[in-house]
């Protein structure tokens, strides 16, 4: 950390104070951008709390005129509480994403209307009437533009930070301000990487019906290497800069409108981690719907969709990026001056072929990961939680574990999407013990 970042960082811990339902409509009138936006005076102002992650505090306020939301991180995790404690500069690297993103593709990310380093503290619009996607998912609900918006939103970021597109000067000045998000790629390393496959206290699963479940993949070494290998590439490619948390509670929808929200884990790495957090919580809804099925809707048919969700996301995503490899192209690798003979040509669109096969697996081996640290780590999904009979939900997370672990071990002989469905569907007619 550069001196005067820890000047900031020094500076903005003696001033921060968290605020709450009280105190937060006296800060906001101070702020010319978002009085104007909520109308009329601060005695007037609705707030209400309504933060339901890991991490933060996050406030709706209502005024005569419009809503904003607000989010101001806590110094610790508010998750866990106190014990475990967080640096406040995790705001700022989220304002950071936050601003290439809107950059980069400002209709699919919400507008940001103030940033205060020093409560680290973002206000920015408030997506309604969206609901977050996993709520979505548990409610049997289809979105039409999903996939395609999904799809853009990462081909846009994950090209346009990357050395395909940027100056490699600018890339590398990009990057070096990221590299500060230490303590959240840690939670990242820890929580995905290797508290499944070891003891760890604050571990848990559906007990005592996978126990026996749990124990295997502590003790299955293939498995744990290639969570390694993994987790070298998450610690050491550069890539691009990626979400870092791109599930689907990190996505806010209506039937015509998505948004990608919360991109505090944002760092540079490789670009199959959002891509492959995307397509494992989508398999983590697909076997929850077993779990949310009732006497007039057996969600057969909702989880066909979802998993055509996958493919189609998946298609998308690898059509716009190579779309845009051939038009945008201007960074400092595989120049365009170096291919522009029709053997130049043929071999650089042979290899880009090459490229985004080992992209697909990186996907799969992440997808992988994200799926088993989400039934045996410490941060569960709603879709499976939800299930009130716990058996029934073991049933459910024994299937996605599984896919899991067939995806992070043999994620390299699976050429399309179409073959991990088939998998996937597989396992969801219990066709495979």
């Amino acid at each position: 950390m550069s001196l005067a970042t820890e000047s900031r960082v020094a500076q903005a811990a003696e001033e921060y104070r968290p605020l709450d339902a009280d105190s937060l409509p006296a800060y906001l009138a101070g702020v010319d951008s978002c009085a104007g936006k909520l109308g009329g005076g601060a005695d007037e102002w609705q707030v209400d709390e309504v933060g339901d992650g890991n991490l933060n505090l996050v406030f709706i306020v209502r005024g005569s005129v419009g809503s904003l939301v607000v989010k101001q991180a806590l110094p610790y995790v508010r998750l866990v509480g106190e014990s475990w404690p967080l640096p406040l500069k995790r705001a700022y690297f989220e304002h950071e994403a936050l601003i290439t993103e809107i950059d980069c593709v400002p209709e699919l990310v919400p507008a940001v209307y103030h940033y205060d380093d020093t409560m680290a503290l973002t206000v920015m619009e408030h997506l309604t009437p969206h609901i977050i996607l996993r709520k979505g998912l548990i409610a049997g609900i289809r979105y039409p533009n999903l996939a395609e918006h999904v799809a853009e939103f990462m081909a846009q970021t994950l090209f346009k930070t990357s050395d395909l597109y940027l100056p490699a000067s600018k890339k590398k000045a990009r990057n070096a301000v990221f590299c500060d998000n230490i303590e959240l790629c840690k939670i990242t390393e820890d929580l995905v990487f290797t508290d499944p496959y070891r003891i760890a206290e604050l571990n848990r699963w559906t007990t005592p019906q996978l126990d026996d479940m749990a124990a295997k993949f502590r003790g299955d070494a293939p498995l744990k290497l290639e969570a390694q290998i993994l987790k070298e590439a998450f610690m050491g490619r550069a890539e691009a800069l990626i979400h870092g948390d791109l599930h689907s509670g990190s996505i806010m929808v209506t039937e015509t409108e998505t948004k990608m929200i919360d991109p505090e884990f944002a760092f540079y790495g490789p670009r199959g981690f959002d891509v492959g957090a995307v397509i494992g919580n989508l398999l983590l809804a697909y076997f929850s719907q077993t779990g949310h099925a009732t006497a007039d809707d057996d969600r057969i048919d909702y989880g066909i969709w979802i998993l055509e969700q996958i493919g189609l996301i998946w298609e998308g995503f690898r059509n716009k990026f190579l779309r845009l490899w051939e038009t945008e192209g201007r960074g400092d690798i595989y120049l365009p001056e170096l291919f522009d003979d029709p053997a130049g040509a043929t071999t650089l669109a042979a290899y880009r072929d090459v490229y985004m096969k080992e992209m697909f697996h990186d996907s799969l081996g992440f997808a992988g990961m994200k799926m088993v640290r989400r039934i045996l780590g410490l941060a569960h999904v709603e879709d499976l939680e939800t299930i009130e009979d716990p058996d029934l939900r073991a049933t459910c997370e024994t299937k996605a574990l599984l896919l899991g672990r067939e995806l992070i071990v043999n994620r390299r002989k699976y050429d399309s999407v179409a073959s991990v469905v088939s998998h996937a569907q597989k396992l969801q007619k219990g066709a495979e013990q």
